[in-house]
């Protein structure tokens, strides 16, 4: 630490890192499922989504890494509008990752629960997806509880992640309409969701690094009092 500097309060230490893992778990989500798949698969397969990789033997990491960002994510204490959205979230991404998406999975192997849970785990996943985006836009972009506004480069960034977010999960729906043999040789909504995943990582993770840096305020040097003046002796 730089002379002068006083260590950050143990607090700004602890949502640090509860940022930096939130970050980090999704920065590595997509990339650990893909190729992860590709290796256990040994050949060049990809699946239609993200939350198609529940359906193969990736499922554990799935499962896992959504549970630990919502833990996460509950576990986040900041400002009451960071508290309540980032719970919200961190249940909306366990419900992801318990309620299986039916999109991809044969329609003779699901029955009329099945369906129900694939709606329940797409509903989540948009609502979920959303107020990650809202993070990026809103939230990140104010200034810190000391007032202390980020920088213009650090809130082009942010906001950068949160439209990313939006316009790939925009375009993810849109590609409904596309041939469902374009479809399963494009791979448009895996390729979004990666994209949405890897922005919202990549914002929480430089956010993190934010908050320590504001945390490292110099210390204030002592006031000078003037000399000292002692009465003369009588």
């Amino acid at each position: 630490m730089e002379p002068g500097t006083r260590k950050p309060p143990q607090d700004a230490v602890t949502v640090r890192r509860l940022r930096l893992g939130v970050g980090a778990v999704g920065i590595a989500l997509p990339v650990v499922l893909i190729v992860g798949h590709l290796l256990v698969a040994r050949r060049p397969v990809l699946l239609d989504s993200l939350s198609g990789y529940y359906h193969s033997e990736l499922r554990d990491v799935f499962v896992g890494a959504l549970c630990a960002i919502g833990v996460f994510l509950i576990s986040y204490r900041y400002r009451r509008p960071d508290d309540v959205l980032s719970t919200v979230a961190g249940l909306l991404a366990i419900t992801v990752a318990l309620c299986p998406t039916t999109v991809g999975v044969p329609a003779a192997s699901t029955d009329g629960t099945d369906r129900t849970v694939g709606v329940l785990h797409q509903v989540a996943a948009a609502a979920l997806f959303l107020l990650l985006a809202v993070f990026c836009l809103f939230l990140f972009t104010r200034p810190d509880r000391a007032g202390v506004p980020p920088s213009r480069a650090a809130n082009r960034f942010y906001r950068a992640c949160g439209l990313l977010i939006l316009v790939a999960i925009g375009l993810a729906l849109a590609s409904a309409v596309l041939p469902a043999d374009v479809r399963h040789t494009l791979k448009p909504v895996l390729w979004c969701e990666t994209v949405a995943v890897i922005a919202f990582g990549a914002a929480w993770v430089a956010k993190s690094d934010a908050l320590l840096r504001s945390a490292e305020l110099p210390d204030e040097p002592p006031v000078d009092a003037g000399p000292v003046v002692t009465p003369a002796a009588s």
